[in-house]
């Protein structure tokens, strides 16, 4: 089951069947550069909270991070203010990295940390966190918007109406980015407002009267226990197909899934980490994002909606249900 509360960081991890989001944020100083010898450097892990889509993202970091680095890690067990003491600790601790695992671990490190670099992963949107100080960066959790259109419209050429189901005080922003980026690939993106759990049937059946395609985001009002179901089912009824974010979706109904592997997160952010610690970064460096992401095709779906499947586009499928 998919579980959305939007309550804290850590109930986004537990519930969410594929620790997602449950997809997907900053800068280094212009003159700040770390040239260490390999040998020498220490890297502090500050997590948020003991948690497996963390660990999976620390381990995919240590695969990628230089090979000779110490590590030492710390974790806050979702508490803030523990998180301030360890980050005060880390600061005097001769750490040559910090790398900041969940939201809670990365607001603790920017308010104690200013003299080394501070590398974040695993939070979602980290700009409306703000953690835009002069010593961060991080991985973005998220795919790209323009990414994300064009492996819709790879799959379904003639698609042109795409709708989406938003709760304007807390997607807003997002349908707002994208809708300029959907012309761009050709796609008429039209967003479905739903301010409360109970509007999702009427909206839906907007929708998908109006809709070729259904694109689900990431949204705690669209997105619960009974209405997942049901959107679903009700696209499939109508032979609209859903594109999703979870491979979870994708087993459940959705014709395609687009998603990131923590550890992947992990690798990217171990990379990002190689190359600020040996000065080859430039600096005052945004968010990257997650080169390889992963995709799921439902292709049980596909047949029922006539959709073929070309078998060139197999080497860009990672499973099928």
């Amino acid at each position: 089951m998919i579980h959305l509360t939007g309550i804290s960081e850590e109930e986004i991890w537990r519930h969410s069947p594929t620790h997602w989001l449950t997809l997907f944020f900053i800068f280094l100083c212009s003159t700040y550069t770390v040239p260490v010898e390999a040998a020498a450097v220490e890297i502090a892990i500050l997590k948020s909270s003991d948690l497996k889509a963390y660990n999976e993202a620390v381990e995919g970091f240590k695969t990628a991070a230089p090979g000779a680095a110490v590590y030492t890690e710390y974790d806050l067990r979702g508490d803030p203010e523990r998180g301030k003491r360890l980050a005060g600790k880390i600061r005097t601790s001769g750490a040559s990295l910090v790398v900041a695992v969940g939201l809670k671990a990365a607001l603790a490190a920017q308010l104690e940390i200013a003299d080394i670099p501070i590398l974040y992963m695993m939070i979602l949107d980290p700009m409306k966190h703000h953690l835009a100080a002069a010593n961060m960066t991080g991985v973005l959790l998220e795919i790209p918007t323009d990414r994300q259109l064009t492996v819709m419209r790879t799959f379904l050429p003639a698609v042109r109406r795409i709708g989406t189901l938003y709760d304007p005080d807390k997607t807003a922003a997002k349908l707002k980015e994208a809708e300029p980026r959907a012309a761009v690939h050709e796609f008429q993106l039209r967003g479905f407002a739903v301010g409360d759990e109970k509007e999702v049937p009427q909206q839906l059946r907007a929708l998908l009267s109006e809709s070729e395609a259904l694109w689900l985001i990431p949204d705690s009002t669209v997105l619960t226990d009974e209405s997942i179901r049901f959107i679903l089912e009700s696209a499939l009824a109508k032979q609209v197909p859903v594109f999703g974010f979870s491979s979870e979706l994708t087993r459940l109904g959705a014709l395609l899934s687009m998603s990131i592997d923590y550890g992947e997160i992990g690798r990217e952010a171990g990379v990002l980490a190689r190359r600020i610690l040996n000065g080859e970064q430039p600096l005052r460096l945004k968010p990257v994002s997650v080169q390889r992401i992963r995709i799921t095709v439902n292709q049980k779906t596909a047949r029922y909606l006539g959709i073929p499947i070309p078998k060139e586009l197999d080497g860009m499928i990672d499973e099928t249900y």
